[in-house]
């Protein structure tokens, strides 16, 4: 269907006009319940920013606009509550959303975060061109046996290349496409199994380019609310909660090792099985975006250290940076297994100032690569230069959104928005069901908008401060768990949105048809969300251990799988029936296809 036809012209003047009902009931419920309970003298007026950047996200799918929007309107009404004058709100206005800006790039914290996101995604660029991720997913290549085996291995090179979910997506799925289609696993699958170690496993990684913005939004709302706790050590303490990353991995695990499936992606892996078509018929194939550029060079000599080599020197230098930073060389003399303790690591990453070493290894990074490219792969100086070129413009989006979400926390915290929030919510919502409240909204803001960054740096000034309140005031579970729900909501809609980026050039890099990937991949990532919702968030907040929640999630997937893998051979699909080579429309493969 046309995007210019009747029917979706209908479509979105309907949820343009739901989009601006909610927000005006929204708003005329605030001032209601502001004049009904006024048990704080923030105004009601504060949730205008904020409310106004999601719904005109929601009604135009542009998350740069909308929080443009919420800024400058921020602006005014901040004006307006100083001097409630018209004319004096009319100029003071831009002025004082001018500030915002102003002061959201004005710290060293903030221009460091900056400067690693842009110096990371140059060093992304550069290891694509000289050939090393291509190199790291030519040497998994071997280790591939059969139909099953030809899945794990796609899910392990997405667990190993976890420093970007961009480069992820394009360099797993082009470089694993040929062993798929091999060994007949349909075009839908690949892209599911690529889409599926992108950002999930970048948003949990210890350094990738999701750090930088997360533990920069984590920093800022720690200021705020006066936590004596570091943005990493933030991201550090949630990193057990984050139930549908990590219930993911466990998903696709079992997923691949079962090689069974169901709904509709069963369809298309029986169609690709079976008749030996990987892709279904008709449809329209995504498009790379702009990291997809950074190819290899034509005479660049493919070799995994190209990549290996500036990941682990990348690693290592944060590491050791943190280690010493966090005073770690004090407590290593003290006690000479302290390197080896869990607990002294958390306090390490407690003390440490991580932004600058993010910014640190990064340069480090960006260096090792140019070198191993030069001097490994050969390339060219020339190419190397247009990667660096293609990885600054690569890193343009994530600095723009950074930017605009820390002036819209300007905005939120002159106007006292989570001051309103907190006050009006405290009592009204149970502290157990809150973390999956905001799991379910950030999922749907996620999902409208195609952005998990936009949608994270919206609730994250909003719902931390709600948590926080009611916490006691305190830095415990429910604010934990609402971090928590927060990132991981943002992904779930992310990875299920028709709009997102890793979606689209995960459909690209897999040469799937897009509008298939969405489908099949969606009674996925819904069932994962579920468990999630009904397995970790619910449990969690009414303090069920977050290892139970992960052990009953990997139970139902084993179960689930199990139950569909009798079922598949019951019904006929067994392996028996695809090593005949006289099969129709079977594709060029090269080996036999079996099981394992």
């Amino acid at each position: 269907m046309s995007p210019t036809s009747p029917e979706n012209r209908k479509s979105s003047a309907l949820s343009s006009w739901l989009g601006l009902g909610i927000f005006v009931g929204i708003c005329a419920a605030a001032c209601a319940i502001s004049s009904a309970r006024p048990v704080t003298d923030a105004p009601w007026y504060s949730i205008v920013p904020p409310l106004l950047a999601v719904t005109a996200a929601l009604m135009t799918n542009r998350m740069l606009t909308s929080l443009l929007s919420g800024v400058l309107v921020g602006g005014w009404l901040a004006a307006w509550h100083v001097s409630e004058s018209v004319l004096t709100t009319a100029g003071g206005g831009f002025t004082r959303a001018g500030g915002f800006f102003i002061r959201a790039v004005a710290s060293p914290s903030s221009q460091l975060i900056l400067l690693y996101v842009v110096l990371i995604m140059m060093a992304i660029a550069v290891v694509l061109v000289g050939g090393g991720l291509k190199g790291m997913a030519g040497w998994l290549m071997r280790f591939v046996r059969g139909y099953r085996s030809a899945q794990f291995v796609t899910f392990v090179a997405g667990l190993l290349v976890f420093i970007d979910d961009y480069a992820n997506t394009m360099i797993v799925g082009s470089m694993m496409r040929p062993v798929t289609d091999a060994q007949r696993v349909s075009r839908e699958k690949l892209a599911f199994l690529v889409d599926a170690t992108a950002a999930p496993i970048a948003g949990i990684a210890l350094i990738s380019t999701w750090i930088g913005y997360e533990v920069g939004l984590l920093g800022e709302i720690a200021q705020t609310l006066s936590i004596d706790k570091a943005g990493y050590a933030m991201l550090i303490d949630a990193l057990g909660f984050r139930f549908y990353c990590l219930m993911m991995i466990l998903f696709v695990a079992v997923n691949t090792l079962s090689g069974a499936d169901f709904g509709s992606m069963a369809i298309a892996e029986r169609r690709a099985r079976e008749e030996g078509k990987l892709l279904a018929e008709g449809g329209e194939l995504a498009v790379a975006l702009e990291m997809g550029r950074a190819e290899p060079h034509r005479d660049a000599r493919i070799h995994a250290s190209t990549a290996v080599i500036p990941m682990v020197t990348m690693v290592s230098v944060f590491l050791v940076s943190l280690w010493y930073s966090g005073g770690g060389s004090g407590l290593l003399a003290n006690d000479h297994a302290a390197l080896f303790r869990v607990s002294v690591w958390r306090d390490v990453f407690g003390r440490a100032n991580s932004i600058p070493l993010l910014a640190w290894a990064s340069g480090i990074g960006l260096a090792t690569a140019w070198l191993c490219s030069w001097q490994i792969a050969r390339t060219p100086w020339s190419a190397m230069g247009r990667a660096i070129w293609i990885g600054f413009k690569a890193s343009l989006m994530p600095v723009a959104v950074l930017v605009l979400a820390w002036s819209l926390k300007g905005a939120c915290e002159q106007l006292r928005t989570g001051e309103f929030l907190a006050a009006q919510l405290q009592g009204a919502i149970a502290p157990t069901i809150f973390p999956a409240l905001v799991f379910v909204v950030a999922g749907a803001t996620a999902f409208a908008t195609g952005t998990s960054y936009g949608t994270m740096a919206i609730l994250i000034p909003t719902a931390v401060p709600v948590a926080f309140s009611l916490d006691g005031g305190m830095y415990g579970t429910v604010t934990i768990l609402t971090i928590a729900a927060i990132l991981d909501g943002a992904i779930f809609g992310d990875h299920c949105s028709p709009i997102s980026d890793t979606t689209i050039m995960s459909s690209a890099a897999s040469a799937c048809h897009h509008v298939d990937h969405v489908r099949t991949q969606m009674p996925y990532s819904l069932a994962v969300a579920a468990m999630a919702l009904f397995l970790g968030y619910l449990p969690a907040g009414l303090g069920v251990a977050n290892w139970v929640s992960l052990a009953s999630c990997l139970g139902l997937c084993l179960a689930l799988f199990a139950w569909l893998a009798v079922r598949m051979r019951r019904t006929g699909a067994d392996e028996s029936r695809l090593t005949d080579d006289s099969r129709p429309n079977q594709p060029a493969a090269r080996g036999i296809v079996n099981e394992e």
